[in-house]
């Protein structure tokens, strides 16, 4: 338990360090490469940046819950992988439990759109109307615990290990901040990529105010299951506008404690559009 415990600490602080990196050479990417002002964009990402400050105690003090779930699993042998055919060839473990994560984390996404109580929270996120790489961290102290939550679920249900969840949170962590940055793959490309991953322009579509895109493409890593499902949508450029209709109030949106008080608000209906 100490040892697991010991790595777990370095591997969250890897991530950090990783997540970091990553996000700002991005930002300057964008900086760079795209039109926004940037003393807008400065505001805009010192807004979104302050969520980390709610999220990372949350996020740290949930994770030993995972490792003490995923050592329960282990004592006992418990999890769905123990039922998988050959699950003893490392081949087979790893890819099965990281597609069993990836669907894990497209389930946790529909139910955060589908359930009201839910939804209130995951649409602080979606109520930024300046989509770009910050609009990464912009989530929720309450769906921060409530994504963990979930995780600590999905240990539970398929018995991974501690490198695997490595493993997947690397993926993760990379796909998740390269579909919510500014740049847009070349169509061909964006297309390509799209049958088996969630691109930017993939993400984007689920970025877009208005039913039915918001409740679209909600993959996590792949694609796959946007497909699989009928949640698969497409939207070109020029029709994607950021934001969530029932939040479009620059006022509100773009002041922190305004921002998070929305899910403690009244409800405020999705308005479904005609195709």
């Amino acid at each position: 338990m100490q040892i697991h415990t010991l790595i777990l600490q370095h591997e969250d602080l890897s991530q950090v360090i990783f997540y970091t990196l990553v996000i700002i050479l991005l930002w300057i990417a964008e900086i760079i490469f795209c039109t926004t002002a940037t003393v807008r964009k400065l505001r805009h990402t010192f807004l979104n940046a302050r969520f980390i400050l709610t999220a990372l105690p949350i996020q740290l003090f949930l994770t030993s819950f995972v490792i003490l779930v995923m050592n329960w699993d282990a004592t006992h042998h418990w999890g769905l992988i123990n039922h998988i055919p050959f699950h003893r060839n490392k081949w087979v473990f790893y890819i099965s439990l990281f597609l069993l994560l990836d669907l894990g984390e497209y389930s946790y996404h529909v139910i955060m759109h589908k359930i009201d109580f839910l939804w209130k929270f995951h649409l602080v996120h979606h109520s930024d109307l300046q989509v770009d790489v910050s609009t990464t961290v912009r989530e929720h102290p309450g769906e921060t615990c409530i994504r963990t939550s979930f995780l600590i679920l999905w240990v539970f249900l398929l018995g991974p290990n501690l490198i695997l969840l490595m493993i997947r949170q690397v993926f993760q962590t990379f796909f998740n901040i390269l579909a919510h940055t500014q740049f847009r793959l070349p169509e061909p490309v964006g297309r390509l990529l799209g049958f088996l991953f969630i691109t930017p322009n993939l993400h984007h579509v689920h970025h877009h105010y208005q039913l039915p895109y918001t409740d679209g493409n909600y993959g996590d890593v792949l694609s796959i299951w946007d497909r699989l499902f009928g949640t698969f949508k497409e939207l070109p450029v020029q029709s994607t506008n950021f934001g969530i209709d029932t939040h479009m109030d620059p006022a509100i949106n773009s002041r922190f404690i305004p921002i998070l008080k929305i899910p403690f608000q009244k409800l405020k209906r999705k308005v479904p559009v005609e195709q």
